[in-house]
């Protein structure tokens, strides 16, 4: 040890140097700043290490700084003086610079090492704190062991009557006038590595207490109504010092007196949405548009249906036409299609009763009631003549390839027109025509393709001889889906001529974004002869002006090639508003009877496969675990969700999934046996729900015997 030491520098927690995250990394530094304001901070020291000396810092030269160059008696000298000599315990802690940042708590990846007696066990403790570096992924990508070596944190051990974690603000529901405090009794350690629970407090921001997790008898909380009142003054005062709400490990000592352990950023903060902030959800839209929308594709189908559905809503006097001007009806969310669920009646008004005494609704719908009068009547002609008059003008345009430029783009916008009035008439069809009877589009596609299929033509053929399997493929831009493979003929074909007023103006809105593809893929093709390799292939990427311009004079946004495809993203949740752009999930119906309900950790909604961590990981996988053990670190990039048994939202484990938008369910009972691998899951962060989708697999006959080979690889 004597040689590894040579270079180290001791800094007091009373320094300057001590105080510089830039030299001390941020835990020490931050308990150091805390210190100097007063805050019950346990004495202690920071081991620097070599080529981090203060003079490159702001904390001046060594001498300034209050620091001694730690060759090994220097180092035993600090021990000494803390007691270790004395056989009291220590604790040694990582103080990386990666750590405790606004950015990344990096919580749990780096070593601590408690109840540290006698020198030798203090130098292997330092040898294995600052080793710890090594492997671990920083933030930016790169390895731990690229950082110019590990700091060190020396304190004594508080023997704790309790302890645990408390969060300034709740960051699981986004809210600044909440403090969370999560107590066990003894040392907040068992809390932090998520082998246990502990008792969940909910405060105001002045200490009245609104919820405690689980409900127990207050004699057997580990702590008292004036722990938590301490608590609350700490997490203020705390917030002033650092400048915002803290993370915070604490812990009380048989006096009863309170310490601060670790103060740092509160750190994937969940956004919460503005107080009028409207519902949304995929609701009906998602029926046309189920799909992550490119720009073009955006432009193309998201605004003409916007607009027909707020013509409907003004025809029907659903809302004053200045909000229908001013907010979308329909709007992409992630690049996929999400409805105002109020405003299309999928969900209830916010308030009501107030709607309800309001005149300006009644007045807007008895001047809308002559309109509606008059248009149940006349909606079924007029239908009929907007379909036929679509029908023609597409068996009136030409193959694609025969088309100049201008007549490509010429088409492409009427298919935007037209599908506004086809997307009002559709809707108000639904309303008025109560009574319009017929099948489906998609009931003839498949009666379709069940007779067609046995002929053996390709999925190309079958759609040109039957258009009406297109009801059974999403819009797209790209490569077209195959059509489904295993269709059994369950009756005769009867053709679209069957169809109700309703599906036959669905099934032209789908022709008309067919026919909208096909000439933007003729103009892409042609557009991509006049383009670098790296502009090809991204007609999608587009906005319909841009098209416009490319199409008139070959103008191409210079940024072209830099830009990408929106990436598939998860589906939206049934029901949410948004804060700060992004979805904050809304559960309609809180009541759940599948008893697959814990804590919400975080991270959002996920849908995907059950897997216990063990054999082929699936590439969906929910990870279902029965603790938060911190080893398990590794396993959540990619995660579509997390389920444990016990732990709690608090612990390093919960905070890394929070921060790597893991949607995070603790405290779900039972999970492991009832969720077994392959069982398909959605597990929601801000609840704590999880709802099993379907099914869990059956064992199945054992698997064969891997071949020789097969098993040396």
């Amino acid at each position: 040890m004597e040689t590894e030491t040579d270079a180290l520098i001791v800094a007091p927690l009373d320094t300057p140097a001590a105080r510089d995250p830039a030299l001390a990394g941020a835990k020490a530094a931050n308990l150091a700043r805390a210190a100097a304001a007063g805050l019950p901070v346990l004495p202690g020291f920071v081991i620097l290490p070599p080529g981090r000396a203060p003079a490159a810092s702001t904390a001046g030269t060594a001498a300034t700084a209050g620091t001694a160059p730690a060759g090994p008696e220097a180092l035993r000298g600090a021990w000494h003086d803390l007691g270790g000599a004395d056989g009291r315990p220590l604790v040694v802690r990582s103080s990386s610079v990666h750590e405790d940042t606004a950015e990344s708590s990096m919580a749990g990846r780096f070593e601590s090492v408690l109840d540290v007696r006698g020198w030798d066990a203090f130098t292997a403790a330092v040898r294995r704190v600052r080793a710890s570096a090594a492997g671990v992924a920083l933030p930016g990508g790169a390895a731990g062991a690229a950082e110019a070596g590990m700091s060190v944190l020396v304190q004594p051990m508080l023997d704790a009557r309790a302890g645990g974690v408390m969060f300034g603000a709740d960051p699981v529901e986004g809210r600044f006038d909440r403090i969370l405090v999560s107590a066990v009794s003894g040392g907040p350690d068992r809390l932090v590595d998520g082998s246990t629970q502990g008792v969940r407090f909910q405060l105001t921001r002045h200490g009245r207490r609104l919820h405690t997790e689980p409900e127990l008898p207050r004699r057997d909380w580990p702590l008292n109504r004036r722990m938590l009142a301490q608590l609350v003054r700490l997490a203020r005062r705390a917030e002033r010092v650092h400048g915002g709400p803290q993370d915070i490990e604490f812990g009380f000592d048989a006096d009863g007196t309170l310490w601060l352990f670790q103060a740092r950023p509160i750190t994937a903060m969940t956004a919460r949405p503005a107080r009028r902030a409207r519902l949304l959800g995929p609701g009906p839209v998602a029926e046309t548009l189920p799909d992550v929308l490119q720009p073009l594709e955006e432009d193309l189908w998201l605004a003409p249906m916007n607009q027909g559905l707020i013509l409907a809503l003004d025809i029907a006097g659903a809302a004053p036409r200045r909000k229908l001007r001013r907010e979308p009806v329909v709007l992409a969310v992630d690049g996929r299609a999400a409805a105002d669920l109020v405003r299309l009646g999928a969900a209830a008004a916010p308030h009501p009763v107030l709607h309800f005494i309001n005149p300006a609704p009644g007045a807007r719908r008895a001047a809308a009631a002559w309109r509606m009068g008059r248009l149940r009547a006349a909606l079924p002609l007029l239908a009929r003549d907007l379909m036929a008059d679509v029908d023609r003008q597409l068996a009136e345009l030409p193959a694609p390839r025969r088309m100049l430029s201008g007549e490509l783009l010429g088409a492409a916008a009427w298919g935007r027109t037209v599908l506004v009035s086809l997307h009002a008439q559709e809707s108000l069809a639904g309303v008025l025509l109560t009574g319009d009877t017929g099948t489906t589009a998609a009931g003839e596609a498949l009666a379709v393709l069940g007779e067609g299929r046995a002929a053996g033509p390709t999925d190309d053929e079958l759609i040109a001889r039957h258009p009406v399997l297109l009801a059974l493929l999403p819009p797209t831009l790209g490569e077209r889906p195959a059509l489904p493979a295993d269709v059994a003929w369950h009756g005769l074909a009867r053709g679209a001529g069957f169809l109700s007023l309703r599906e036959g103006l669905r099934l032209r809105i789908r022709w008309v974004q067919e026919m909208q593809a096909a000439m933007v893929r003729e103009l892409g093709s042609r557009m991509d002869t006049h383009c670098t390799a790296g502009e090809r292939g991204r007609i999608a990427l587009l906005r319909w002006s841009e098209l416009s311009a490319v199409a008139e004079s070959g103008t191409r946004p210079a940024d072209l090639a830099a830009r990408t495809p929106r990436p598939g993203t998860a589906p939206l949740p049934a029901a949410f508003r948004l804060a700060d752009g992004r979805p904050v999930a809304v559960a309609l119906d809180r009541r759940r009877g599948d008893g697959g309900t814990g804590q919400g950790a975080g991270g959002g909604q996920g849908t995907g496969t059950a897997w216990h961590g063990e054999g082929d990981r699936p590439a969906d996988a929910v990870l279902v675990v029965r603790s938060l053990a911190p080893s398990l670190a590794p396993l959540l990039p990619g995660l579509s969700g997390l389920v444990a048994e016990t732990g709690s939202v608090l612990s390093h484990l919960a905070v890394l999934a929070r921060e790597q938008g893991v949607p995070t369910a603790v405290g779900v009972q039972g999970a492991l046996d009832r969720y077994p691998p392959g069982t398909p899951l959605r597990v929601d962060g801000g609840s704590g729900a999880v709802e099993q989708l379907g099914d869990a697999p059956g064992p199945g006959p054992a698997p064969a015997p891997a071949a020789p080979e097969e098993a040396a690889a």
